[in-house]
């Protein structure tokens, strides 16, 4: 059995309300569950923000025996601060194909293969490329 981390909709028409649910990923969206971690309302309440409660120690403990979060509920965990931040890829124009570089999430910008160092290139010149001589094909 493989449990999933995922939102369970609730609320009526266009005012959405979620519930984060452990549950079966063979059950269905609004179906059976393990247990209720948490709530999510994306609908901004009146000082702008998004309202979200989350039981953590619940949490913690479902992703330390090998619950799988969907994406949108990564994407809440990240938020929380229990999950490091999605890989997120770079698009370098629209309809393009894709950067497959990870991106460093916090300033933007394309990682260097081993992810440890950023990339910047925004202090060259435009028509200035450069490449280190140890690099060249011959």
């Amino acid at each position: 059995m493989v449990v999933r981390i995922r939102l369970a909709r609730f609320g009526c028409r266009n005012r959405p309300f979620y519930r984060v649910m452990a549950a079966d990923s063979r059950s269905p969206r609004d179906g059976k569950h393990l247990e209720v971690l948490g709530y999510y309302n994306p609908l901004p309440g009146k000082d702008g923000g998004k309202r979200m409660g989350l039981k953590f120690d619940r949490v913690k403990y479902w992703l330390s025996v090998g619950a799988q979060p969907s994406d949108p509920v990564q994407s809440i965990l990240f938020r929380a601060g229990l999950l490091p931040p999605p890989p997120l890829l770079a698009m370098a124009r629209k309809g393009g194909p894709r950067d497959r570089r990870p991106i460093h999430p916090m300033t933007g910008r394309p990682l260097d293969l081993e992810g440890v160092a950023i990339i910047d290139n925004s202090n060259a010149p435009e028509g200035d490329t450069e490449v280190p001589t140890d690099e060249v094909a011959q």
